[in-house]
């Protein structure tokens, strides 16, 4: 990256996790050490911001559609020339395409943008959990048929939250097709689940005695808000509508049960962790991870596992949430585009 790289692991701050003997991982990142990241982040992204391609906003070419998959219907944004690098954004919990739609312009003069809500998100089919299995492997085949329908040869994948299991699935199932990974706020090792995930782990081996314990969190207005704000100083900056229109979709009839469904799932990404790793150690994807370090949900020690594992990955703690676009839109728009304009170009083939 022109004007330096914020990389995590560059200062001897104790940000790469170490092996003990045994082979567990240690603590991550002390206070002190976080604090110091923190200040020296601000300062390099800043730098490096300065620097990096930007275009003026390009939406005319944003358009909206829906495709059968197996029988449901997929809804998708689309935006930018079909014959160029394309960028597949898979999108977080309990959002949908639409977290990606102020991002999609600011990239669409030069990149093809594709963004799908799963079942049961978004505009998509919400089919009966009786008629449909909410899990995430199900999910990911939906997603790599939604892919090929398109004809999707090559991409670089955007995975937020629930985007990584997907993303990751995507990755095994077809490795040749992904030329980059941009991770924001996606966990692929357990550094990443915090304290709050003690209950969620003990869901998944009793759901009947967890559950009621568990989902209201998942499902409220409360805890919609705070998947944003989180612990940002800076509340104000965050647009009460998006978690509105999320406990809006929330509140529809059926979400109870399929939002249920697809968590008690996740048990299944966890036990993935070492797979995905090994992938990414394999195949060494080019990489971009910008982590907003007010997560809720994920804790920013989630973001060393990339760097661990694909050496040269571009690491960024930025003062944002879990849904970092809310308020780092423009930084992270500079910073994606820095990082697909330093791609070789015999990856960005598009189509």
């Amino acid at each position: 990256m022109r004007g330096g790289r914020d990389r995590i692991g560059q200062a001897p701050i104790g940000t790469i996790p170490r092996r003990s003997n045994g082979g567990s991982r240690e603590p991550l990142i002390r206070t002190r050490g976080l604090v110091a990241a923190f200040a020296a982040t601000a300062l390099t992204t800043s730098t490096a911001l300065a620097s990096m391609p930007t275009s003026p906003s390009t939406s005319s070419t944003l358009t909206c559609h829906s495709i059968g998959i197996d029988g449901v219907n997929i809804f998708y944004r689309e935006a930018g020339p079909m014959d160029a690098p394309t960028v597949l954004l898979l999108h977080g919990y309990p959002s949908s395409s639409r977290m990606f739609d102020t991002l999609m312009p600011l990239l669409a003069d030069r990149y093809h943008l594709v963004a799908p809500d799963y079942p049961g998100f978004g505009q998509s089919d919400a089919p009966s959990p009786d008629k449909f299995a909410y899990t995430f492997d199900h999910i990911g085949e939906i997603v790599v048929r939604f892919a090929d329908t398109l004809g999707l040869k090559h991409y670089v994948l955007y995975i937020q939250d629930y985007g990584g299991p997907i993303g990751f699935r995507l990755a095994l199932a077809h490795p040749d097709r992904v030329k980059g990974i941009i991770v924001q706020n996606a966990v692929a090792s357990e550094d990443g689940l915090g304290s709050a995930w003690d209950i969620r782990k003990a869901y998944w081996k009793d759901r009947a005695s967890y559950e009621d314990k568990v989902m209201p969190g998942f499902t409220s207005l409360e805890g919609a808000r705070i998947r944003h704000v989180g612990s940002s100083p800076h509340p104000e900056r965050y647009n009460p509508d998006t978690w509105r229109d999320e406990f809006a979709q929330l509140s529809r009839p059926g979400q109870d049960r399929i939002q249920a469904d697809l968590f008690w799932s996740y048990e299944t990404n966890v036990a993935s962790y070492p797979i995905w790793q090994a992938w990414m150690r394999q195949h060494k994807p080019p990489m971009l991870v910008v982590w907003g370090k007010y997560d809720p949900s994920f804790a920013v020690a989630g973001a060393a596992i990339y760097q661990e594992m694909v050496p040269n990955a571009e690491v960024h703690i930025l003062d944002a949430g879990h849904f970092a676009l809310d308020e780092k839109l423009d930084e992270i728009a500079s910073l994606i585009r820095g990082f697909l304009f330093r791609l070789p170009p015999s990856i960005g083939d598009g189509k």
